[in-house]
């Protein structure tokens, strides 16, 4: 005969040792999440036709608030801002040799300025995720600065550059550092402390720990910041070159304004939303590319 009260102060046991603590679900919780977002992202990147029938409905929106300019009296030749000219417009701005030159300079600025934001913001990044007491030390002064509009830093650019070139790279890199350290540092924190805990116990230094553990489990969070760097870049860049640069797509939207050209600007407008989605896309795939290969 078994002792009743034994089985059921097993049967006790056994409960508690699968109760789970608030931490352990807090983490599930969060993993779940996480899986989620990444099969819905995954799921809409993998099916094109969601996305034209999005762009569709964008170009129908457009003839519809293109006809009601039409209507207002104040405004005239509210045709122009209709999808047949401005496209009509767009395709004799893609056989002009200074269209190209003018894309060319505005990516060469975008680069560059998350080039050295990335150099800036992801040591930084590792560094406050890595530390917690540099982590809480850091949260306020870049949470104050990151809420500071780029353009507002226009001013001072002008006052510390002397020249044009280094003041739009100077506004970019203030637009994108913020998000390349906060995303960096995301990475850094969200390490599991058992890999850390295991190198330690095996004598690893800080620096070991720092490039074998820490860097190689931040690259998602990494190529997550750049990509959202690149989107932050490409806003900013087009308002950064009315500073007086005599090349760019912003230099371009200011020359169609003096010259009346209305048809022309909303060409630009155009293009810029197609080379910013692009350039998009094409990271998008090498950032999927990159964490799968990362993942395996």
């Amino acid at each position: 005969m078994v002792d009743k009260h034994l089985i059921s102060k097993s049967e006790k046991k056994e409960k508690k040792s699968y109760k789970l603590s608030d931490g352990e679900i807090n983490s599930i919780s969060k993993k779940e999440k996480m899986i989620s977002l990444g099969t819905f992202f995954r799921y809409r990147a993998s099916d094109i036709r969601f996305e034209l029938l999005g762009i569709l409905i964008l170009l129908l929106l457009w003839f519809v608030a293109g006809w009601i300019f039409l209507l207002v009296p104040s405004i005239s030749s509210g045709d122009i801002f209709l999808p047949f000219p401005t496209f009509k417009a767009l395709y004799k701005l893609l056989l002009q040799e200074r269209f190209y030159l003018s894309v060319w300079a505005s990516m060469s600025r975008v680069f560059i300025g998350i080039l050295i934001a990335a150099f800036i913001g992801i040591p930084l990044g590792l560094v406050t995720g890595y530390y917690p007491i540099l982590r809480n030390i850091a949260y306020a002064p870049i949470q104050f600065l990151r809420m500071i509009s780029p353009l507002a830093w226009m001013p001072i650019a002008l006052i510390i550059f002397t020249d044009f070139e280094s003041a739009i790279y100077f506004l970019i890199v203030m637009a994108t550092v913020w998000p390349i350290i906060l995303n960096t540092a995301s990475g850094a924190a969200n390490v599991n402390p058992s890999w850390i805990k295991m190198a330690m116990n095996q004598g690893a230094s800080h620096f070991q720990i720092f490039y074998t553990i820490i860097i190689p489990a931040s690259l998602p969070g990494i190529m997550a910041s750049l990509r959202l760097a690149l989107g932050v870049a490409w806003i900013v860049l087009v308002p950064a070159e009315f500073l007086g640069v005599a090349s760019g797509l912003g230099y371009l939207i200011n020359d169609a304004r003096d010259t009346m050209a209305y048809d022309t600007l909303m060409a630009i407008i155009v293009a810029i939303g197609i080379l910013g989605f692009t350039l998009d896309k094409i990271f998008q795939i090498i950032q999927s590319a990159f964490t799968k290969s990362w993942i395996e």
